[in-house]
């Protein structure tokens, strides 16, 4: 695995190490549920106790710092994780607490996240939480292993990623006029997207918010890429006016050996991610690993923009 990937944990919960799971890069055709109103009445509201074997999948990078966080993890059985084609009753929302694991002390004692993922096929529950100190944490889903999934919260001058507060980095990514020596600029089939018009540099001069995605959906070590970027396009395709997009690749050549200069400049371990800046250049909003167009919607309507 090349280092772009490797920052997200997509281990198992209940394993002794980091284990990648089988099946993740082959989403299933349809998911009949999401977040928000889109639900499906005939799911289960809360399931009391979920499945004994199910375990518990963290889609997010381990570069959390203190603040608010967004943990979103999905459910999976030790085949994998659970396909949205399958015959399990994703519950419409999850409750869970969060531990700090150097006293066993609960810090938050209920938390809940609600069921996304229909526009991507990959059912997921993004928590939100707020942790103000570095340290090792775990959050515990009401009904899931009594363990739960470990995470760490980083001092912050220890993680090199633009985070909400941060300004985002301007860089002259490649456009249609000039491809800046990345071949593909744009690996989506069976066209590129749009959003290489203009450079980040350029996209943040303009005074508008900015969302910015780094990705390859062509060769995506968690298979969300692809399905990601289809997401921005159909939010963009909304919001014409109001905000700029703008698409990197992370990988500078077809065969997908080299890493592309914005990568490099965002100091990424991990894919896809997508920065939501406001019209000053600062970050509101960075959505990793895992994330769909409803959850991208909610993003920018907290700001104003839907």
């Amino acid at each position: 695995m090349s280092v772009v990937g490797a920052g997200i944990s997509l281990q198992m919960l209940t394993s002794c190490g980091d284990s990648s799971i089988s099946g993740q890069n082959s989403p299933a055709d349809s998911l009949a549920t999401s977040g928000s109103d889109q639900l499906a009445d005939q799911l289960p509201d809360q399931i009391a106790e979920l499945p004994s074997d199910l375990q518990l999948v963290q889609r997010f990078p381990q570069v959390l710092v203190p603040g608010n966080l967004r943990l979103p993890i999905s459910l999976a059985f030790s085949s994998g994780i659970i396909s949205a084609s399958s015959d399990f009753k994703f519950p419409k929302m999850l409750s869970a607490k969060v531990v700090d694991l150097s006293t066993d002390k609960v810090i938050i004692e209920n938390t809940s996240a609600t069921l996304y993922g229909a526009e991507i096929s990959l059912p997921y529950y993004p928590f939100q939480v707020t942790i103000e100190s570095p340290g090792n944490y775990s959050l515990i889903v009401s009904g899931g292993p009594p363990e739960g999934t470990a995470f760490s919260v980083l001092e912050r001058a220890l993680v090199l990623v633009p985070g909400v507060g941060d300004l985002l980095p301007g860089f002259d990514t490649p456009t249609f006029g000039d491809h800046r020596q990345v071949e593909p600029i744009c690996t989506r089939q069976p066209e590129p997207c749009p959003f290489h018009k203009l450079t980040l540099n350029e996209a943040l001069q303009l005074g508008v918010p900015v969302a910015y995605l780094v990705g390859t959906p062509a060769h995506c070590s968690t298979g969300t890429c692809a399905p990601a970027l289809s997401g921005l396009i159909d939010v963009a395709s909304r919001i014409v006016g109001r905000a700029v997009f703008v698409h990197a690749e992370v990988y500078s050549d077809e065969a997908a050996t080299v890493i592309a200069p914005a990568v490099q400049a965002l100091n990424l371990s991990f894919e896809p991610v997508l920065f939501i800046a406001d019209k000053n250049g600062k970050v509101f909003k960075r959505l990793d690993a895992v994330f769909d167009a409803l959850e991208i919607s909610d993003a920018l309507a907290s700001v104003g923009i839907s």
